[in-house]
């Protein structure tokens, strides 16, 4: 039977960050204490990059990160995925400047 592991409140937990949080059992307990909203922003900001390179990075950071003590990714604009909330100004504004 495979090992169930929280995901986030809109999107589900990928398979590279699901393997790296089964190969370190402190980074496990770590993320299952945190929110269903931290865990979608690990998420997001692991998944929303360009390169496999950078999703790897990102991967490895996440597991780095959260036992450095972080409870969010740092910097993060937030998930833009939800549908339940409108996007801030603050993060509208970041994406304008993005295009």
């Amino acid at each position: 039977m495979a090992k169930r592991i929280s995901g986030g409140v809109v999107h589900g937990l990928p398979s590279d960050l699901r393997t790296a949080l089964l190969a370190d059992s402190k980074a496990l307990e770590l993320w299952e204490d945190i929110t269903p909203l931290a865990r979608n922003e690990w998420i997001c900001w692991t998944i929303s990059v360009k390169t496999p390179l950078t999703r790897s990075d990102h991967v490895h950071r996440v597991i780095s990160e959260l036992k450095d003590g972080m409870r969010r990714p740092c910097c993060w604009i937030g998930c833009i995925h939800r549908t339940d909330k409108k996007i801030s100004r603050s993060v509208r504004w970041v994406l304008r400047r993005k295009k």
